[in-house]
């Protein structure tokens, strides 16, 4: 690690480095994430070392009423430790990157639209506890409850490094709210995963592969109803993706951000079918996201989550619910040790 910034410190010390624009950011970009990882590492050998005198101070006093906060001090270590390891799992070439999610209901009605509120509110929780930021880029609710669909931003290191293996088909077993008669139901709400693509890499759209449509904002009514067309949907037409953005202020603004999800979902398309460009890319996009749920959430007749792809389970559900999401995320992440 260490001489890996070293190679790129003398990089950037070259004449002309700075006119190749997207190299440079390349470069910075790395560089700053080398440096993030070096300086956890200085810090965690610095409370092991703390750690350590701790230990020596309640041998040499025979002090037993310190051995609870050494014992503290330790389990917060190995956590951060553990932490730190997982985070080295994440080398792929855009898990550093912001992540796009998108949550989708399934069909069901009203049982999939809540549902999928409730995938959101999640995965809200989750980014908020890790210290990110989300920013809602889309949200299509319905007026008897729930949300049809939603598009929001995860913005901070590694985000989509830790949710790309969150994508896929999410199954709820629970007693329904909306049946009166209080029978046990299913539902299903999907997730796709993408990284932000930012201006490092170059992405070729031809403006004839483009339908773009405007139309106006859903919105709470009365004085917030937007009144003019400033939503976009942009159609990819020889891959059918489809993308719409309606929660920035103005029609060029949703243009911007439809665009930027456009390319994620290219970029994350060619990686997934293994394509050396983005001319080969054909078909119906709209079906991948939909297969075999990769995760359960069982509310009755009892409480577990349980994801089927590594076997992991949790039996508070709500806490789940409540953004506790790092076991699940770090087991499928520890799959690659395996």
């Amino acid at each position: 690690m260490g001489a890996r910034l070293a190679e790129i410190e003398s990089e950037t010390q070259r004449d002309g480095f700075w006119d190749d624009h997207r190299t440079a950011q390349r470069l910075l970009k790395e560089k700053k994430r080398i440096e993030t990882g070096i300086g956890a590492f200085e810090k965690m050998r610095g409370e092991l070392e703390d750690i350590e005198t701790l230990i020596e101070l309640v041998q040499e006093e025979d002090a037993a009423e310190m051995v609870p906060e050494l014992q503290e001090s330790y389990a917060g270590w190995t956590r951060e430790l553990e932490a730190l390891r997982i985070s080295t799992l994440l080398d792929g070439e855009y898990d550093g990157s912001n992540a796009i999610v998108a949550v989708h209901s399934g069909s069901g009605g009203k049982d999939a639209q809540d549902w999928a509120e409730m995938l959101l509110r999640m995965y809200t929780r989750w980014s908020e506890a890790k210290g990110y930021k989300v920013k809602m880029w889309d949200l299509q609710d319905d007026s008897e409850g729930g949300i049809k669909g939603a598009t929001f931003l995860v913005e901070g290191e590694n985000a989509y490094g830790y949710l790309k293996n969150e994508k896929g088909v999410h199954r709820i077993v629970r007693i329904s709210p909306f049946d009166s008669s209080g029978r046990r139901h299913t539902s299903f709400a999907s997730l796709d995963v993408m990284p932000e693509i930012d201006d490092t890499i170059q992405v070729e759209i031809s403006p004839d592969d483009l339908r773009i449509d405007t139309f106006r904002s859903s919105g709470a009514g009365g004085q917030h109803v937007n009144k003019t067309d400033s939503a976009v949907r942009i159609t990819h037409l020889p891959t059918n993706i489809v993308v719409s953005v309606q929660n920035e202020r103005s029609q060029h603004q949703n243009k911007e951000v439809a665009m930027r999800i456009l390319k994620a979902r290219l970029v994350e398309l060619a990686e997934r079918e293994h394509k050396e460009s983005l001319a080969e890319l054909a078909g119906d996009y709209s079906q991948i996201s939909w297969g075999s749920q990769i995760r359960s959430y069982v509310f009755h007749p009892y409480s577990m989550v349980k994801d089927h792809r590594t076997g992991a389970e949790m039996g508070n559900v709500h806490a789940v619910m409540d953004g506790d999401l790092d076991y699940f995320i770090n087991e499928k992440l520890k799959g690659k040790e395996a």
